[in-house]
């Protein structure tokens, strides 16, 4: 088991791999939106605000040493995330509905984020009962290279996806139906 040898180093790794599955989300959520020009309504927005709020918890955990309260902000984040996809999964379950956006195999982004928050929430409770706080000594260690990495993309995701998110709504609130970024010439402008 990876807890076995050295139980903060198996922490970090595995909050690495958290850390990386949402960064991956947010990738694949910008990518999508810029391949596709598929602009993100406000709720999909505050998912992506979940997303990055529950990566902050794992990054805390590698960084810092796992601790129940960083667990708990993942979980928090989860809870809000989950309202604003299951919200959005409400309003487009009528039949005939097309939904949102373009499906990704089979499924509406909204409904995989759903199921991806539910999933952070079960891995931080299953982490909670096999990790523990390894004190403030964890600052003393060096994160490995792969780690500082994943943390970095972390960062260049969320900062992406606040660009992102700038051009699209400007300092102002965002539109319900979006269909051109403020920030950016409109394709279609004479």
């Amino acid at each position: 088991m990876i807890f076995s040898r050295n139980p903060a180093r198996g922490s970090r790794v595995i909050n690495g791999l958290a850390l990386l599955g949402v960064t991956g989300i947010l990738g694949m959520a910008l990518a999508w939106q810029i391949i596709y020009d598929e602009l993100p309504c406000p709720l999909c927005l505050l998912q992506r605000v979940a997303f990055i709020l529950a990566g902050v918890g794992f990054l805390l955990n590698m960084r810092l040493g796992p601790s129940p309260m960083h667990y708990g902000m993942s979980i928090a984040a989860s809870l809000a995330g989950m309202v604003a996809s299951g919200r959005q999964v409400l309003l487009h379950i009528a039949p005939g509905d097309p939904g949102y956006g373009s499906p990704l195999w089979g499924m509406h982004f909204y409904t995989w984020a759903f199921i991806a928050f539910t999933a952070i929430i079960v891995f931080c409770i299953l982490m909670q009962t096999a990790d523990r706080k390894w004190g403030d000594s964890m600052l003393k260690k060096p994160v490995a290279a792969l780690g500082v990495a994943v943390m970095a993309l972390f960062f260049i995701m969320t900062l992406a996806n606040l660009g992102a998110v700038t051009l699209e709504c400007g300092f102002g609130p965002c539109p319900d139906d979006p269909v051109s970024y403020l920030w950016l010439p409109s394709a279609t402008a004479p």
